[in-house]
């Protein structure tokens, strides 16, 4: 009989000819085998002669071609994270890639590809269970089939490996071209090898409240979909997935057992937390929200600003990418309530206008309210349906004018954006359900389930974005916490000062990895949400994240874009040697090296300002030194601040249009300069798109 979960448990065993991989727990199954070099896969009972163990191994993360070969990505290291519901939930600590040739060949096209994605595995935080689907909501696993493979119950959004892991499954399905005919039995045992993982941020807490414990977990899902960084990755695509689109899931499990720190290995049912403790029901209650960029096309163009050039394109072409997008939601979620925290003044208000002609397009007769003060004509602009007449008619838009109603540390303020939803959060309400005594597979029992979600967004759909969110998720615990009795009426979770604490660490450090997963710091703004209050440290931590954001999106992005980009399958290296190296900077040779000068007239000038003069010296000959040199260093920081772009470090895969343009415009601005134009246009005549000629080398493809 076929596994329906993934091993625990794999020994590798290597040859010159082969891996092998095998279940020391289950040496019935059939061994899974990889030819070298070629990557072909096949099926083998019994003993495989000739193979040495190599190690064993948490699980295999996908095969991934590059340049020169194929790698076997598997995980050599996780971490157990806690127990959700009796399963254990495990964080991806270390990987490793197995190349298919024995001698490995090496290029600097082969090596970058290699170092970025080793990092991109070391630095994203991603999950995994053997027993538990935690790429869907408990919502969604309640309707599913526990009969089907635990990777085809996966969230196709939030199966963040599926790419990688698309030769196993087309091996499985009987699509691969290395199929050899073998039965069905044998195709379907590849099943406990493929091991869905999910990208984004798990917390599983033990928490009290009164006398009741209970087990609190914050689940965030990254979409695989629009992956990316956050001044490479915007808006909205013409399949209508957005970038930084995240689902939270807030679940509270009562009378749960939860000691202990093991797993479970795949070959028989699936492990359960028991039904029943000291005569009560497991109750599950969980919460979800989203986030996403604004579902338009618009994209923020790196100058090396500070503030980057906003661009919006017109709403028309984006209608039809934004009803797949919206119906999509609609059909997983129910209503849709769309909470916009963007300026409505200054260089954002480009965006707020465009999202809500957006919403005017796609709701059938909208009715528009608008809520001002002394301060703002503004404060809340409200667009509704006033009749049902399609399905996006179940949109509900709501723009809070959030900086200007918080500002001066006013946070409290933000709670009018709560009033203005409670009716739609009392509406929408949350999924609660039971475990069904008896059942080994883990059905739940249904009791409610949750109709509408909160899809929240600012620029980033970060910093305000996570105010909110924490704001909704406490006022709903809240109100789950007093339907359970935990709490009597009038009484709040934040009654207790150690459970509000651990929620608040909670949300903040989901803030900090969503964060850091986008634009490469923590989150802004998380010392309101770990204390409620806005600090003095809390600013200046915001200061020093807001620099290191600004060095990181503009000079180090490039790569982690392509990284995204290689790994999710958006961008297919290609195997062909010849040819230009891809990664190498075909920048004309005077305008890389004029940063090298500006650091050189820097240092020329402090060694002349630290060196010490003799006093029958004179003192002429070093002042026109330091001249001479402040001079130099000031041409240069001139040059680079108008002719940024050509500094920025782009991805090379998939590039964006608007960086190929803006590359063009400025190194035609350059070649006209007065001083070194002549220099560039005689060293690399057509170099405004030889730096780009990669773009058409490599294949695209989503899976």
């Amino acid at each position: 009989m076929a596994s329906l979960l993934p091993f625990r448990d794999i020994n590798v065993h290597a040859s010159p000819a082969q891996y092998a991989f095998s279940s020391p727990s289950t040496p019935s199954h059939p061994t899974l085998v990889v030819e070298r070099p070629s990557g072909d896969l096949r099926l083998h009972d019994g003993a495989l002669l000739g193979t040495q163990r190599v190690s064993s191994i948490a699980g295999i993360l996908g095969m991934i071609q590059l340049k020169l070969d194929k790698y076997i990505v598997v995980i050599t290291k996780a971490q157990p994270m806690g127990r959700l519901k009796g399963h254990m939930v495990y964080k991806v600590i270390a990987t490793e890639f197995l190349p298919l040739r024995e001698r490995p060949l090496h290029d600097p096209d082969e090596d970058t590809y290699y170092t970025m994605l080793k990092t991109l595995l070391k630095t994203g935080p991603m999950y995994f269970s053997y027993s538990l689907d935690i790429t869907n909501s408990f919502q969604r696993q309640a309707s599913s089939d526990l009969s089907a493979p635990l990777w085809k119950r996966a969230d196709d959004r939030f199966f963040w490996n599926r790419f990688v892991q698309s030769d196993l499954i087309d091996f499985r399905q009987g699509q691969s071209s290395s199929f050899r005919s073998q039965g069905q039995q044998q195709q379907l045992a590849v099943d406990a090898y493929i091991l869905p993982v999910m990208f984004g941020m798990m917390r599983i807490s033990q928490a009290r409240i009164k006398s009741t414990l209970f087990t609190l977990t914050l689940i965030t899902r990254r979409s695989r979909y629009r992956a990316g960084t956050r001044y490479f990755s915007r808006g909205i695509d013409e399949n209508g997935h957005v970038s930084n689109f995240n689902e939270s899931e807030q679940i509270v499990i009562l009378n749960d057992s939860n000691e202990g720190l093991g797993g479970f290995s795949s070959g028989g049912g699936m492990q359960n937390g028991r039904p029943i403790r000291d005569g009560q029901e497991v109750q599950i209650l969980s919460y979800l929200q989203t986030r996403g960029s604004v579902p338009v096309y618009w994209a923020e163009v790196n100058t090396l600003n500070y503030t980057p050039r906003l661009q919006v394109r017109g709403v028309d072409t984006a209608v039809r990418p934004a009803q797949l997008h919206f119906e999509e939601q609609i059909k997983l979620y129910g209503e849709n309530y769309l909470v916009n925290l963007v300026n409505q003044k200054g260089r954002e208000i480009k965006v707020k206008e465009a999202y809500e002609q957006m919403v005017q397009t796609l709701v059938s007769s909208p009715s528009e309210t608008q809520q001002g003060d002394l301060h703002t004509s503004e404060k809340l602009h409200l667009i509704e349906p006033s009749k049902k007449r399609s399905i996006f008619d179940r949109l509900h838009y709501i723009y809070f004018d959030f900086h200007n109603e918080t500002k001066g540390l006013k946070w409290h303020r933000a709670l009018l954006l709560l009033d203005q939803l409670k009716d739609g959060l009392v509406q929408g309400g949350y999924f609660r359900a039971v475990d069904m005594p008896g059942d080994v597979q883990g059905q739940l029992e249904v009791r409610s389930q949750q109709s509408a979600v909160v899809r929240t967004n600012c620029m980033d759909c970060l910093d305000r974005t996570n105010v909110v969110q924490t704001m909704l998720a406490r006022w709903t615990l809240t109100r789950q916490l007093t339907d359970l009795g935990v709490l009597q009426k009038g009484e709040t979770q934040d009654d207790d000062p150690n459970f509000a604490h651990l929620f608040r660490n909670l949300w903040a450090d989901n803030a900090d990895v969503v964060s850091k997963s986008y634009s490469g710091t923590g989150a802004l703004k998380t010392d309101f949400t770990r204390t409620g209050e806005r600090t003095k440290t809390g600013a200046l931590q915001d200061v020093s994240n807001s620099l290191t954001r600004y060095i990181l999106n503009n000079f180090l992005d490039g790569p982690r874009q392509d990284a995204f980009d290689v790994f999710l399958g958006t961008y297919r290296p290609s195997t062909y040697v010849g040819g230009a190296l891809l990664f190498a900077d075909r920048r004309p040779l005077l305008i890389q090296a004029i940063p090298y000068i500006l650091a050189a007239s820097f240092f020329m000038i402090t060694i002349a300002m630290m060196t010490r003069q003799l006093p029958s010296a004179t003192i002429w000959p070093v002042r026109i030194f330091t001249l001479f040199w402040l001079v130099i260093g000031l041409w240069c920081w001139r040059f680079i601040y108008h002719n940024g772009m050509l500094y920025v470090n782009w991805p090379k895969l998939n590039t964006p249009r608007f960086a190929i343009e803006g590359y063009q415009e400025s190194l035609g601005k350059a070649q006209r300069d007065p001083i070194v134009g002549g220099l560039v246009s005689r060293h690399e005549r057509g170099a405004s798109t030889a730096r780009l000629s990669h773009l058409e080398e490599g294949k695209k493809r989503i899976q």
